[in-house]
């Protein structure tokens, strides 16, 4: 028997499934990550790295410069959701997924139909006004010169959190609970590097652990079931 129909009939005998996932998800919708910009391109941010750019701190200071690489690195408006979005839209559907913990931005779990998506890094879909909290959409910011700016005059910050920012503090509790009560933990397209996100896989207390990665992680050995392929693979099986 294959990996991927151990991870099926695995499936099959779960009703708690939970999703954890990372960029992997999303670059199979054409999103790159945008830690993946070369030396190239990031000569005209004055060699900068992508991680120093996305900060608190670079926001506050530069915020042109923040907004220029934020609008073109890292905004998709015509990605669709990909096999794996749709996959587990319809085990959640089903009953069996009871949530995903998604570190992407994009909004594509939703737009697949998902429901109860934790979002550990925000929504390049929701911004609100730093003085007033006024909330604006995505088409906002992308139709806006520059930074952009409330009708009150306050800057307007992407709910998404930046490095130097902490996560939200209910989003983990949310997230810690649910992998807790999983029968199952679905952990893919994530190399599990990005603490505090990566050590709530320390938190599942079942064993039908399954890894879904191209890239070794530093969980492979913990994992009931270790997939290197691509998540598409083996969440097409579900459609």
């Amino acid at each position: 028997m294959s990996k991927i129909d151990e991870f099926i009939e695995m499936v099959n005998a779960s009703d708690n499934i939970v999703f954890f996932g990372g960029a992997g998800v999303s670059t199979e919708s054409g999103i790159p990550d945008f830690r993946s910009a070369d030396g190239l391109y990031m000569s005209q941010y004055g060699g900068l790295s992508p991680e120093e750019i996305i900060s608190k701190s670079f926001y506050m200071s530069h915020p042109e410069t923040f907004f220029k690489f934020y609008k073109d690195k890292m905004l998709f408006l015509d990605a669709k959701p990909s096999i794996t979005h749709k996959a587990l839209a319809k085990l959640e559907e089903m009953g069996k997924l009871k949530g995903i913990i998604t570190q992407n931005i994009d909004g594509l779990h939703q737009m697949a139909g998902s429901k109860n998506v934790i979002e550990l890094h925000g929504s390049v879909h929701r911004n609100y006004c730093e003085v007033c909290h006024r909330f604006y959409d995505l088409s906002y910011i992308v139709e806006s010169e520059g930074v952009p700016k409330c009708q009150c005059g306050g800057r307007i910050k992407p709910d998404v959190v930046l490095y130097e920012e902490n996560l939200d503090y209910g989003d983990i509790e949310k997230a810690i609970d649910l992998i807790r009560q999983a029968d199952m933990l679905i952990v893919g397209g994530t190399s599990l590097i990005v603490y505090p996100a990566a050590g709530f896989v320390n938190e599942y207390r079942g064993n039908k652990l399954c890894l879904i990665n191209k890239s070794k992680t530093s969980f492979d050995s913990k994992a009931n079931i270790l997939i290197n392929d691509s998540l598409g693979e083996v969440f097409k099986f579900f459609l």
